[in-house]
């Protein structure tokens, strides 16, 4: 099974969604960073920690906010690339509906 080839958004998209298009991007950028801290979180809760590495309850009861700061981060210093095919994906949905009007 092969997967559909990445499109990233063509000169044209700006054009397409005009006024719009920094909150698209915006929108894609907090996508991949809610995907990553998502990730994080289970990556995380999927290691067993001994005594010795243990934080305790305040570490349990923070370790939900590290993986959001983490997921954050991440897609902030280029995550792994999901935004801006979230962001082509905006912009097609942005141009199929405005052909109705």
């Amino acid at each position: 099974m092969s997967l559909p080839p990445v499109t990233t958004p063509s000169a044209a998209a700006p054009a397409a969604l005009g006024p719009k298009l920094p909150t698209a991007k915006q929108t894609a950028e907090k996508f991949e960073a809610v995907f990553l801290g998502q990730m994080t979180q289970l990556m995380m809760e999927s290691v067993e920690m001994g005594d010795q590495f243990s934080g305790g309850h305040g570490e349990a009861m923070f370790r939900g906010v590290l993986a959001e700061k983490l997921g954050t981060e991440m897609a902030k210093t280029g995550g792994i690339g999901l935004a801006p095919s979230v962001l082509a994906q905006i912009i097609k949905m942005q141009g199929e509906s405005g052909h109705g009007q």
